[in-house]
């Protein structure tokens, strides 16, 4: 095995954390955003407020994407495991 193909290896694998990790990230981002705009708005000052709504947020874009997202991990998974003989060379 020789370093390009580690390097194409790691490389697909960041990319596939960023492609997996993005939307859960993104509506965490908006949200936040939303609840900060409304926190200025009315000037509300609670420290808890932005946390709720997050974590509600983030746990239903888990539920809705959670099936892509194992899906493509263990898509990378099987075509890291069907090619292994090839990297024991």
């Amino acid at each position: 095995m020789t370093i390009d193909e580690v390097t194409a290896i790691a490389s697909s694998a960041l990319y596939l954390v960023v492609k997996v990790a993005a939307p859960v990230l993104l509506v965490s981002l908006v949200v936040g955003l939303l609840i900060s705009i409304f926190q200025t708005v009315t000037s509300i000052q609670e420290q808890t407020l932005t946390f709720v709504p997050k974590i509600i947020a983030v746990f239903l874009s888990l539920i809705l994407l959670g099936n892509w997202m194992l899906g493509e991990l263990s898509g990378f998974m099987v075509e890291l495991w069907s090619d292994f003989s090839r990297y024991v060379r």
